[in-house]
């Protein structure tokens, strides 16, 4: 019991360590549920914080813009499946172009070419500023100008001038027919010795509208046509067909296919019935061919 009662016995330094402890302890508690020492609110300038947020956002779509792949300006008449893959156009626009421009047709603007492909407005709005079209599309010839000396009047044969030998100068004085159109007249002329066969192959040249051609066979013809030895597509090798134009290799295998079939042909109309003959090339393969019955 003696031993037991001396745990409980403290010195007087002991006794006033603890009640100095037991005053240490009444002050913290009361400072901690009378003093507020929850730390103060920080003051945020909206102002400078909403300027800050938009530059951020700023450097945020010029980086995105950036890494975006560039677009150049481009003629719509030459885009490929990739290309118009690229541009965001599905594979029925394209196929839609595609099956326009086989039919030797141009496409002169961008209605146009929302017209033939049925694009969105979206798209379209996205892509045309982009389109790059030959100068006689954006600029054409006016009428006024003063170079422009032939009106729409067609001419007898004898007052046209010769179409082979024509001059780019005298080309431009045809309405609608500017420096570009008239030196490409001339470079297709100077491709074959010789020249022109026929007027109707003006329809070859790039860049000339049924329109156009019109106004030119107006005022010219062709008068010392080119000699041209015609192939007997009764006889003819796929070779021999290849060497006209618009006959490529497969077409001209299935003309004699079709020649066999037949038993010949006797006249132009009944190539029309091959597959995938160019019709509305006809006048111009006619020009290189003659059909003589082979014995």
């Amino acid at each position: 019991m003696q031993n037991f009662k001396s745990h409980f016995t403290f010195s007087k330094k002991q006794r006033n360590g603890i009640f100095l402890l037991l005053i240490l302890i009444v002050i913290f508690q009361c400072i901690y549920f009378f003093v507020d020492l929850s730390s103060q609110e920080v003051l945020v300038n909206q102002e400078e914080l909403s300027k800050f947020t938009k530059e951020i956002d700023s450097l945020k779509r010029i980086e995105i813009e950036s890494r975006k792949p560039k677009v150049y300006p481009f003629n719509p008449n030459f885009i490929t499946d990739y290309k118009g893959a690229t541009l965001g156009m599905s594979n029925e626009e394209i196929d839609r172009l595609l099956t326009f421009r086989k039919q030797d047709k141009w496409i002169n603007s961008a209605k146009q070419f929302q017209e033939v492909t049925k694009v969105s407005d979206s798209l379209l709005a996205t892509i045309s500023p982009y389109f790059k079209f030959p100068e006689w599309v954006t600029k054409p010839k006016s009428k006024n100008n003063a170079s422009y000396s032939y009106n729409n009047k067609p001419k007898t044969y004898t007052q046209k001038q010769d179409l082979n030998t024509a001059t780019v100068q005298e080309l431009q004085k045809v309405n609608g027919v500017g420096k570009v159109l008239s030196e490409r007249i001339i470079k297709f002329r100077n491709k074959s010795r010789g020249g022109f066969i026929a007027d109707v192959q003006l329809n070859d040249v790039y860049g000339l509208t049924p329109e156009t051609i019109e106004k030119i066979i107006n005022h010219f013809t062709v008068k010392t046509p080119k000699t041209v030895e015609k192939i007997n597509v009764n006889s003819a090798t796929v070779d021999d067909l290849v060497t006209i134009p618009h006959i490529d290799y497969d077409l001209a295998h299935s003309i004699i296919e079709q020649r066999q079939l037949r038993e010949g042909y006797k006249t132009i109309n009944e190539l029309t019935k091959v597959k995938d003959f160019p019709v509305n090339k006809i006048k111009i393969i006619e020009l290189y061919l003659h059909f003589e019955k082979e014995n």
